[in-house]
């Protein structure tokens, strides 16, 4: 009987540290926009309670979409999941659609190329994920060849 395989790989700590940023910088200027028109149109100075709570709200939307949905590759028995990774190619397909598994690098950058049957192509870059690239490679290899059937469950 089959266990479940299913695997999840995450985004690398250094890639979330970047779209936090990224988030902070918004941040920084909805406060400095909303403080700058505060004092022009010499408002309240309890009208900037409006932009903290929007970051807060904001910061809490992100928590919480990382939290859930933080996952870059979910690989499982029956086929694999990319997402937040733009120019994929094949977002989802079943192992079977799948030919092969090959390295390559793309720009510079390590990634792993799975080769559909049709001959489309889901490019996963290696850099974003949290986990080592070998790792990655043989775990993609396990479930490639679980799904085709090549090494028992």
């Amino acid at each position: 009987m089959p266990t479940d395989t299913a695997t999840v790989h995450r985004l690398a700590p250094a890639v979330a540290a970047r779209l936090l940023g990224v988030v902070l910088c918004a941040v920084a200027v909805l406060i400095l926009v909303s403080t700058v028109v505060i004092a022009v149109a010499d408002l309240h100075t309890v009208f900037l309670l409006v932009p903290v709570v929007l970051t807060f709200l904001l910061l809490l939307a992100a928590w919480w979409t990382w939290r859930q949905k933080g996952w870059v590759v979910r690989l499982t028995e029956e086929g694999y999941r990319v997402q937040w990774v733009r120019g994929v190619g094949v977002a989802s397909a079943r192992w079977r659609d799948v030919e092969d598994a090959v390295t390559t690098t793309v720009a510079g950058s390590p990634v792993v190329v799975l080769r559909l049957r049709d001959g489309r192509t889901t490019t996963i870059p290696v850099e974003v994920l949290a986990i080592d690239r070998e790792a990655f490679v043989r775990d993609v290899q396990d479930h490639l060849q679980r799904g085709h059937g090549l090494r028992k469950w």
